[in-house]
C-alpha cells in the first residue's frame, strides 16, 4: 500500500472533520470537547488549517458533498478558506487502508494582529516519525511569511522533547513558561517564539531545512 500512495498537503475542508477529530482523539485523548472545527472553518477568518494527506489511487474516492470545495493561492497563502456548508457530526469511517484519502496530520494557525500563533499540531499515530509534523510546521511558517508575519509563536509541553527539538531546529526560542497550562495533567508549557521568519538569515536557513526534509522524506504535492 505504501508504494501506491501519493502524498500532499492542502487546506482543510469541512468533509475532513471526522478524520481530523479521529487524529485529535489519538493525540489528545483527555481533551473534551473536541475542537469545533466546523465553526473554525466557517466563522474564524483568522484561522488557517492545513492537512497532510495520503492518497491511494486503488480506492475510488467517495462523492464529495456539494459545497465542500476549497480555493485559494495555496502556493503563497494556502488559500482563504471559504464559508461552506457541512456537518461536524461523527460518522462511521472505513478502515484507513480502505480510504481513498487518509488524513495523516493537521496544523492550525491563527493570524493575529502581530503574530502567527500555532494552535494545534497533531499526527496520526500510525504515521509518526515520518517527517509529517516537520512538514506541517514548514507549511505554517510559509503561511506566516506569506501573510508578512515576522513572529510565529506556540506552546509546547515541557516534557515533549521530540517536539522541542524540532522547534529548536527551526529557530524557536523559549520565551516564557505557562504553569499548569495543560488541563489533563496540569503540566507546564513553554512559550516558544520564532521572531524573525521574514529575515534573510532565517529564509536562507529555512530553504536549506526544507530541501533537507524533501531529501529525507520525499516530495509532497502542495495543492490549492
Amino acid at each position: 500500500m505504501r508504494t501506491a500512495t501519493r502524498l500532499a498537503v492542502r487546506p482543510m475542508r469541512l468533509d475532513d472533520i471526522p478524520q481530523v477529530i479521529e487524529i485529535e482523539r489519538e493525540s489528545f485523548p483527555t481533551m473534551w470537547p473536541p475542537t469545533a472545527y466546523k465553526r473554525e472553518l466557517e466563522q474564524n477568518r483568522l484561522a488557517h488549517y492545513i492537512v497532510a494527506v495520503e492518497r491511494n489511487p486503488e480506492v475510488a474516492p467517495a462523492p464529495s458533498p456539494e459545497g465542500s470545495e476549497y480555493h485559494g493561492a495555496f502556493g503563497r497563502l494556502f488559500g482563504e478558506l471559504r464559508h461552506i456548508l457541512g456537518s461536524e457530526d461523527e460518522r462511521d469511517l472505513p478502515p484507513p487502508q480502505q480510504r481513498a484519502e487518509l488524513i495523516t496530520g493537521v496544523i492550525g494557525v491563527w493570524m493575529l494582529a502581530d503574530e502567527a500563533h500555532i494552535v494545534t499540531v497533531a499526527v496520526r499515530e500510525s504515521h509518526r516519525r515520518r517527517g509529517i509534523a516537520e512538514l506541517l510546521l514548514i507549511c505554517a511558517i510559509q503561511v506566516a511569511q506569506a501573510k508578512e508575519q515576522a513572529l510565529v509563536t506556540l506552546e509546547c509541553r515541557v516534557s515533549n522533547r521530540p517536539a522541542l527539538a524540532l522547534y529548536d531546529k527551526y529557530g524557536f526560542q523559549k520565551m516564557g513558561l505557562r504553569p499548569r497550562y495543560y488541563s489533563d495533567n496540569h503540566e507546564d508549557a513553554y512559550v516558544l517564539t520564532a521572531s524573525s521568519v521574514l529575515s534573510r538569515r532565517f529564509i536562507d536557513r529555512f530553504r536549506f531545512l526544507k530541501a533537507e526534509h524533501e531529501r529525507r522524506w520525499g516530495r509532497f504535492d502542495v495543492e490549492p
